[in-house]
C-alpha cells in the first residue's frame, strides 16, 4: 500500500467557537492514529492559532499558498520561511482557484514549487481540467502540460517532498464529483507521466490525491481505486465528523 495522505483545505473559516470545537473533535477523533498522514491547511490568519491547537497531535499543519522568495520587499506576501516559523510542514500550490481566478501561470507555480521544496516544505501540487477541457477530450493534454511546466527543473530526489492532487475544476465546490473510474483514469495518466520523467519507482511511490467535492459518502469508493492515494478535502473539512469519516475511508486497505 502506498503512503496515504489526506490533507484538508478549509476555504473559509467558521466562527471562533466552532473553530475551537472543530480542533478538539479532530484531535480527539484521530487519537494516536499514524497509519495515514493527516494535515489541515487553514487560511493564513489562523495558522498560529491552529498550530497551537494541534501541538502534540499527529495532525500536520499546512498553508494554502506562499510567495517564492525568502525575503525582500513584497508587501502582503508570505514566504516559505514564514510558514516554517509558524509550524507549517505542508503548502498547497497550483490550486485551481489560484490558476483560474487569480491568473497564476504554470511558470509562476513552478517558482513556488521549487522555493517550497528548497525550504523543506512538503508540496501539495494541484492539477486538473475545466469542464470545457474535459468535454473537448483534452483532460490528458491539460494534465500533461501542468505537470511538465509546473514541475520543470525538479530532480528525481525532490519527489519525496511532493504530493500531487488531481482536482477536476468542474467538481470543486459544485457537489458534482468525478466517478471512481474517471478519477482512476486521470490518476493513472498522471503516474505514467511522472514515470516518464522520473522513473517508475519514484512514480509508484508518489502519493496522488483526489480533490473535488470529496465527502464521507464517496471517499471510500474513490480511495479504493488503485492510483488514488488520499483526498484533498474542501468544504467537508469544516465538519469534523465528515472529515474524520474521510480519514477512516483512507485507512481501508485496497483490494
Amino acid at each position: 500500500m502506498r503512503n496515504l495522505s489526506s490533507p484538508a483545505t478549509g476555504r473559509c473559516s467558521p466562527p471562533r467557537r466552532r473553530r475551537s470545537n472543530w480542533r478538539r473533535a479532530i484531535v480527539r477523533g484521530l487519537g494516536a492514529e499514524n497509519r495515514v498522514d493527516v494535515a489541515v491547511c487553514p487560511p493564513f490568519p489562523y495558522l498560529s492559532q491552529i498550530a497551537e491547537a494541534l501541538h502534540g497531535s499527529p495532525v500536520g499543519l499546512g498553508a494554502q499558498n506562499l510567495y517564492p522568495e525568502k525575503e525582500g520587499a513584497f508587501t502582503g506576501e508570505v514566504s516559505p520561511t514564514m510558514l516554517l516559523d509558524v509550524g507549517c510542514r505542508y503548502v498547497i500550490l497550483g490550486h485551481s482557484e489560484r490558476r483560474h481566478k487569480l491568473g497564476e501561470s504554470d511558470a509562476f507555480i513552478n517558482q513556488k514549487v521549487r522555493a517550497a521544496l528548497a525550504a523543506g516544505l512538503q508540496v501539495i501540487f494541484c492539477v486538473g481540467e475545466t469542464l470545457q477541457e474535459r468535454e473537448a477530450n483534452r483532460t490528458e493534454a491539460i494534465l500533461e502540460s501542468q505537470l511538465v511546466h509546473g514541475l520543470g527543473a525538479l530532480k528525481g530526489d525532490q519527489l519525496g517532498g511532493l504530493v500531487i492532487a488531481y482536482e477536476p475544476v468542474w467538481a470543486i465546490g459544485t457537489g458534482r464529483n468525478a466517478t471512481p473510474e474517471q478519477a482512476q483514469e486521470a490518476h493513472a495518466h498522471i503516474r505514467r507521466r511522472i514515470a516518464r520523467s522520473f522513473g517508475e519507482e519514484r512514480a509508484d511511490a508518489l502519493p496522488i490525491q483526489y480533490g473535488g467535492s470529496v465527502k464521507a459518502e464517496n471517499a471510500g469508493a474513490l480511495m479504493a481505486c488503485p492510483d488514488v492515494d488520499g483526498a484533498l478535502v474542501g468544504g467537508a473539512s469544516l465538519q469534523a465528523d465528515q472529515f474524520l469519516a474521510i480519514v477512516r475511508a483512507a485507512l481501508t486497505p485496497k483490494v
